[in-house]
């Protein structure tokens, strides 16, 4: 298993967000965290990046525990997020940006080969590498934060709400880079509002309620599950 969550518990104060929660993700496999606004998805993400501190429980990634590891650490064992909202830097170019993902000691020395893969990947950065990434289209900036993230050379990447507040035909184009990068051999955690997508794609999902996983499976499994398609499908 490439990362083991155990009995996770976090709290803001006394308002439980986390309860309980407990699975394992295996190497290369992309996982969807799905549920309501306020289920404790983004909270799950930020207490695995180091953001926030659990109250109790254990995060192991490869076998090491880095429960309550602050976020420099979890980056350069290998996790990579990309944040809701993409949180770019908008003052700086989109060379700049990218060699910020870079300053990593594990990506450091490679910097111009992954400079390269994400241009590969993203050949409108290239073209754009001396703009300023705050004058960018939401879309462009989408890719700046995931080809940012590309620069810390991660071994796992949480995805937390990538399609917020993109035009429909961007949010096509968005899943099948992340459908590229698992196939690259990436695991990805993928926390997203669009609930039907997320469980196409998915090797494995959980949902999440109340801070609780109440439900796991197959992506295809809880698509065609009937209290997902009445609660997240409308169906």
């Amino acid at each position: 298993m490439i990362l083991e969550i155990e009995n996770l518990e976090l709290y803001y104060g006394d308002a439980q967000a986390l309860d309980r929660v407990s699975f394992a993700v295996e190497e290369g496999e992309l996982i969807a965290i799905v549920g309501a606004n306020g289920a404790g998805k983004s909270s799950l993400i930020h207490t695995i990046a180091g953001i926030v501190t659990p109250r109790s429980g254990r995060i192991r990634f490869r076998g090491t525990d880095i429960t309550g590891q602050p976020t420099h650490i979890t980056c350069n064992l290998g996790i990579g997020q990309v944040a809701e909202g993409r949180q770019i830097f908008p003052s700086l170019t989109v060379m700049e940006n990218l060699e910020m993902g870079a300053l990593l000691p594990r990506a450091r020395g490679k910097m111009r080969e992954s400079i390269a893969q994400v241009f590969e990947l993203f050949p409108r950065l290239a073209e754009r590498k001396s703009q300023i990434a705050g004058t960018m289209s939401g879309g462009e900036q989408q890719m700046l934060a995931i080809g940012r993230c590309l620069m810390g050379r991660p071994e796992l990447i949480m995805f937390d709400e990538p399609s917020l507040g993109l035009a429909p035909a961007l949010v096509q184009e968005l899943f099948k880079t992340i459908r590229a990068l698992n196939r690259r051999g990436l695991t990805i955690i993928l926390v997203e509002q669009n609930v039907a997508v997320s469980l196409k794609l998915a090797s494995h999902a959980y949902v999440l309620e109340n801070g609780r996983i109440v439900m796991s499976g197959s992506g295809p499994e809880l698509l065609n599950d009937d209290r997902i398609r009445n609660a997240y499908l409308g169906i």
